[in-house]
């Protein structure tokens, strides 16, 4: 087989090139085409002057308006020798003066300069005036016409492109506009995302793998007569990864994937947003069975009519109606299963929500501590990794993030470790950046004078020393005193992931949020603005202990919370009197949260002054040196007590006999006729 070898193509002609040339050609026509030599611009008294001497050989008045003066050959010399006229042309009109379109006016007064000649006994004084009107030439008409010819061409091209845009299928162009900007995902693509790739949210997982298993095999389903669940609704927080899981769906059951974004369909142009809806749906129906995902719905879902600035005629609402009677108008059984996702579900409309739309609604939460060392696993992959690094740890310290702030701080550890010229990302690195993202940057070189450096250390070991008495506080894991974005120093803790919070719970947290400032008074004498967070965060506890979850005798088993978010928020839902009996609750509240720490402040004197004095030595101290001064922490004595209940009730005696093995449990408190038999 012979092959032709193609000779390269020279440059193809572009019509912006011929353009740019005529634009050029006819700028410089319009500027340097015209005489060098231009005429003196005159004034009446020059003309008359001129006239009343006989000077003046012709006029010509061209359009009534310009006066081109002529003067006589033989006098040009000489009166270029007057100042007045210096630089005056030696061909053609040597001066050129406006009339102002008034053409009487100015034939009557050279008339008159006429006559004052004669009667000076001047020969040769007679003017001839001639009345012109000019034709424009055709570089005139051009520049005239070159603002148009622009436009025209400018409009030209903007319809090309468009017209290609349209053309190539993509979403793009004036004629495309309609069309739904969805990406598909083919079944065939070998970078599918499968279940193996999404760690954690394993209870998500088993409730939409009947969703997979039914795009599977669909027929076991239709044999008897079992409908397909129109749509699931993936709701949670941000990062949490519902996209990742609705691209899984999409892997595991083998199908076409169409992802878009709600915004997609909000435009300027009234009626695109439900064309675009129709489409999308079309092009679903083609591809059936497949699964559409549509993220952040809320951008299109808000409830309608709460939308504040629109009318009833609002371009979101008609996109909401034509997507709800689209998951409502295609066939049953035809394979097209639409995934949603959003993190605002209180806002959206509840006709959305109903039965027959969004058959399911998979909450999609932070994972726990099993989920978060699952979800390292999968981000620590790619890093090159100290050999030490205890997965199970960086886990328990990362309580409360998502699976993207997991996946930043595997980013961050390794460019801290990259900086420090480290050969592998260590421990340390990633405990750092937890700091960093949790705390912000560190701010070593932040002016503080001695005093100042005092009262941050008492403050953060006032909260150190409260935490560690109290059993329901958090675990204390390490206080600093070096500045991190807008503090001066932090006290980092472990949450306990609880699920359910009782009255001591929120008592012990309201205590050791006060620590801080409480010490300050206590030991320093002073009250400083250090302590603002904490004031903030114990106020809307407290708030929220009386107004929300009920914890108040006095206000009773009232929730004033507003779980839907529609709420107006200038109407309270309270009387003036109960909004005065919620603000003495709160105060008691914090009364006795300021008294109990005021206690544990003043027994713990001596203590926190040498915590401090070791805050201002080290900078950085962990819970192994808080120990060695404060003793074991009341979390950790509380967790062996409850060890050693256990132990003690589920103590029992274990008889073998002919029948199998028979175990008697005896309970201390019950007598041995009491005791429970268990086989």
């Amino acid at each position: 087989m012979i092959q032709q070898t193609r000779k390269p193509s020279g440059p193809r002609f572009n019509f912006m090139w011929f353009w740019a040339i005529v634009t050029v050609g006819i700028l410089y026509f319009a500027m340097f085409g015209e005489e060098k030599e231009r005429p003196l611009e005159g004034d009446w008294d020059m003309i008359t002057g001129l006239v009343e001497n006989g000077l003046i050989e012709r006029i010509d008045v061209v359009d009534q308006e310009k006066a081109s003066v002529y003067l006589k050959k033989s006098l040009i010399d000489s009166l270029a020798k007057d100042e007045r006229f210096k630089g005056m042309p030696t061909t053609g009109a040597q001066i050129r003066y406006n009339t102002g379109g008034d053409v009487q006016d100015f034939r009557e007064q050279i008339e008159r300069a006429e006559q004052k000649a004669l009667d000076n006994g001047i020969e040769g004084a007679k003017v001839k005036i001639k009345y012109l009107r000019t034709e424009k030439g055709i570089g005139e008409y051009i520049f005239d016409a070159l603002p148009w010819i622009l436009m025209i061409a400018i409009w030209f091209f903007i319809m090309r492109g468009m017209m290609k845009g349209a053309g190539g299928g993509g979403g793009g162009g004036i004629m495309n506009v309609g069309k739904a900007r969805a990406q598909v995902v083919d079944k065939d693509n070998k970078n599918k995302v499968t279940f193996k790739d999404v760690a954690g949210l394993e209870e998500a997982k088993v409730e939409i793998m009947e969703i997979v298993d039914f795009l599977r095999k669909a027929d076991k389903y239709k044999a008897l007569g079992a409908k397909i669940p129109k749509g699931a609704l993936l709701a949670g927080p941000p990062g949490t990864g519902k996209t990742l899981l609705a691209k899984a769906v999409a892997g595991e059951a083998n199908v076409p994937f169409l992802s878009i974004s709600g915004s997609d369909f909000v435009e300027m142009f009234v009626g695109v947003g439900a064309a675009r809806v129709r489409d999308l749906f079309e092009q679903a129906k083609k591809s059936a069975p497949c699964i559409v995902f549509i993220d952040e719905i809320d951008a299109i879902g808000r409830a309608r009519g709460k939308n504040a600035g629109f009318g009833g005629n609002d371009e979101r609402e008609n996109t909401l109606n034509q997507l709800l009677t689209e998951m409502d108008g295609f066939q049953t059984n035809a394979g097209v299963i639409v995934l949603a996702a959003t993190n605002r579900v209180d806002i959206l409309d509840k006709a959305l929500m109903r039965a027959g739309r969004f058959d399911r609604q998979i909450e999609i939460g932070l994972p726990d501590v099993k989920e978060r060392e699952a979800i390292f696993e999968v981000h620590l992959r790619k890093l090159k990794l100290d050999e030490k690094l205890d997965r199970e740890f960086l886990a328990k310290q990362t309580p409360g993030f998502a699976g993207a702030d997991i996946a930043n701080v595997c980013n961050e550890a390794a460019l801290i470790a990259a900086r420090n010229d480290k050969s592998a990302v260590t421990q340390e690195d990633f405990l750092s950046a937890i700091d960093r993202i949790v705390g912000g940057l560190e701010r070593r070189n932040m002016p503080m004078t001695p005093a100042e450096r005092r009262s941050t250390a008492i403050h953060e070991a006032g909260h150190a020393t409260v935490m560690w008495r109290l059993k329901n506080c958090d675990p204390v894991l390490k206080i600093t005193i070096i500045p991190r974005g807008r503090s001066l120093g932090a006290t980092w803790y472990l949450p306990e992931e609880r699920v359910n919070h009782n009255t001591s719970h929120f008592m012990h947290k309201l205590a050791g949020l006060l620590g801080g400032r409480i010490a300050e008074q206590l030991l320093l004498d002073i009250t400083s603005t250090g302590a603002i967070n904490d004031l903030e965060r114990t106020t809307k506890t407290a708030y929220a202990m009386v107004a929300y979850y009920g914890m108040s005798e006095k206000v009773g088993n009232i929730s004033f919370y507003d779980a839907t978010g529609q709420r107006d928020a200038f109407t309270k839902p309270f009387s003036e009197r109960t909004a005065e009996l919620i603000d003495a609750e709160v105060r008691r509240i914090v009364d006795e949260a300021v008294a109990l720490t005021r206690d544990i402040i003043l027994s713990e004197k001596e203590n926190i002054e040498r915590l401090a004095d070791i805050l201002l030595e080290k900078e950085t101290i962990f819970a192994e040196d808080v120990e060695q001064i404060l003793g074991k922490s009341a979390q950790e004595m509380a967790k062996a007590e409850a060890e050693a209940k256990s132990e003690s009730e589920s103590e029992g005696e274990t008889i073998t006999t002919d029948e199998g093995e028979i175990t008697y449990i005896i309970e201390p408190s019950k007598s041995e006729e009491e005791t429970t038999k268990t086989e």
